[in-house]
């Protein structure tokens, strides 16, 4: 579970700091920076899993390509920024298997993952610049601090369930020396060797010492690795969700939407009630359907989503629209008990009519963890956060757990540069942190996000002035959202 993440020199994302609960909505207009969000959670993602080079490529530039890692450091002018730095704060599993199915189990459950890199170009190969690993730091949180840094709402016995006493006095990844000196070390904690700790040469490193972590070195590593792993965007693809699935596939929602009916059916092996409790929660969306299954086609050996409405037909998924299959595909995978870590999510409301706006708000905060209840195989370890323009899933969002992506301006020496600041609501737990995000009131986020009025423009007049009209537009538009209305 991401409790905090501080990031700067990550695109637009210079000197941001978010607190995060088991649900959050960030709102704003498209193009302010919501988006750099999730592609950093994505990056840390996938650094603890793949070399440097591999992780870059797998988030898009500011164009929606990948390949340049330049194109992740933050842009000033023609120039980019040579250093970029997360600091993530995170509970992790208690327990969990390493790559070769060795059991971990966690000395500290509560921690704090610093990552520094650099961009280092080769001369000698191409003028595509190679990422550095500048600091690398993993280290637990004291337990006189977790109170004070689980802000959000939960319950005592939830906290103490989730993060229980650790008694460990030492870090479990460090960084030491300057230049060619640097050394990164992994503090053993697992096994005989416990205290010790294994140096290897910084700039020599093809990925991050935390993602070869395994068991027997040090577990809490190991499992801080699985935890940043859990970290997933779902994109939804309905043809994804369409597609049948053969009886050997994986039988786990992909963040593309595939196995969406090998999900659904071994979930059904475990709780027999299963089809009855979606088709409950898709009667919110769609009255007409009263029940969904899985076809078995012992034949092909396939397996395939169908629907029944209420007068008795069977709908095949390619019958079914795009949003029923989206909301169809999160009722999935808030009963499963086996889809954990943190879940982000896109514009929950693509493909969902307006007045089914708060079923889908409703159901993406059941995904999310019950902190007021202990954690179970009905109450998991999940977390979901999801970006949105639409002032209808605001007004459905409780004011706890709204933040609104304001675009902002910083001065670089001569130089100005977009930046993206996250406000919350007033007085609500985020206003209690150690430097509390500037806020908002919830009615003129509302406000912000509703599409600007135009009146009818004659067709002489549009083509005697479209530069003006569209010039003046953008300028108030930015003036609105960088200074809204004080509450």
């Amino acid at each position: 579970m991401l409790t905090r993440l501080k990031v700067t020199g990550f695109k637009n994302l210079v000197d941001v700091d978010v607190h995060f609960g088991p649900f959050t909505c960030i709102a704003g207009q498209n193009g302010v920076g919501k988006s750099n969000l999730f592609d950093a959670i994505r990056f840390l993602s996938a650094l603890a899993d793949k070399t440097f080079l591999d992780a870059a490529k797998s988030v898009r530039d500011e164009g929606g390509r990948s390949g340049d890692p330049r194109a992740l450091f933050h842009k000033v002018g023609d120039r980019h920024a040579d250093r970029m730095r997360f600091v993530a704060e995170m509970i992790v599993p208690q327990e969990g298997i390493d790559d070769l199915g060795l059991k971990a189990e966690a000395t500290s459950t509560f921690l704090r993952y610093t990552l520094e890199l650099g961009l280092r170009h080769d001369h000698s190969q191409s003028s595509i610049g190679e990422l550095e690993l500048v600091k690398e730091e993993l280290t637990y949180i004291k337990p006189a601090e977790v109170a004070g840094r689980l802000l959000f709402p939960h319950s005592d016995t939830w906290r103490d369930a989730v993060v229980p006493k650790s008694t460990r006095k030492s870090k479990f990844i460090s960084t030491d020396g300057e230049g060619a000196a640097r050394q990164v070390s992994l503090h053993i904690d697992g096994g005989g060797g416990a205290g010790h700790k294994t140096k290897r040469p910084a700039q020599q490193l093809p990925k991050t010492v935390l993602s070869a972590t395994n068991a027997s070195e040090s577990p809490t590593a190991l499992l801080a690795r699985r935890e940043m792993q859990s970290w997933r965007l779902l994109q939804l693809e309905p043809s994804a969700l369409r597609r049948p699935d053969e009886f050997t596939a994986p039988a786990r929602l992909s963040p593309d939407g595939s196995h969406l009916p090998a999900t659904l059916h071994r979930l059904s092996k475990s709780s027999p009630t299963v089809y009855e409790e979606v088709a409950g929660r898709l009667k919110e969306l769609i009255l007409e359907l009263r029940a969904v299954g899985v076809d078995l086609d012992e034949k092909r050996e396939l397996l395939s989503l169908v629907a029944t409405d209420r007068a008795g037909t069977t709908l095949p998924a390619r019958a079914l629209s795009d949003g029923t299959l989206r909301f169809l595909a999160l009722s999935v995978l808030e009963k499963d008990p086996e889809a954990v870590g943190l879940i982000c999510f896109e514009e929950p409301e693509n493909g969902i009519h307006p007045a089914r706006v708060p079923a889908m708000v409703r159901l993406l905060v059941d995904i999310a963890i019950d902190s007021q209840r202990p954690v179970s195989a009905d109450n998991p370890l999940r977390q979901v956060i999801v970006n949105t323009h639409s002032p209808l899933v605001v007004q459905e969002v409780a004011e706890d757990d709204l933040l609104y992506a304001d675009p902002t301006e910083l001065g670089l020496g001569d130089r100005i540069v977009r930046n993206v600041s996250f406000k919350c609501m007033p007085a609500t737990w985020r206003t209690g942190c150690e430097s509390p995000p500037e806020s908002i009131a919830q009615g003129n986020m509302v406000a912000l996000l509703q599409p600007p009025r135009s009146g009818r423009v004659g067709t002489s007049e549009r083509r005697a002035r479209p530069k003006v009209r569209e010039t003046r537009m953008v300028r108030t538009l930015f003036d609105d959202l960088a200074e809204p209305a004080v509450p």
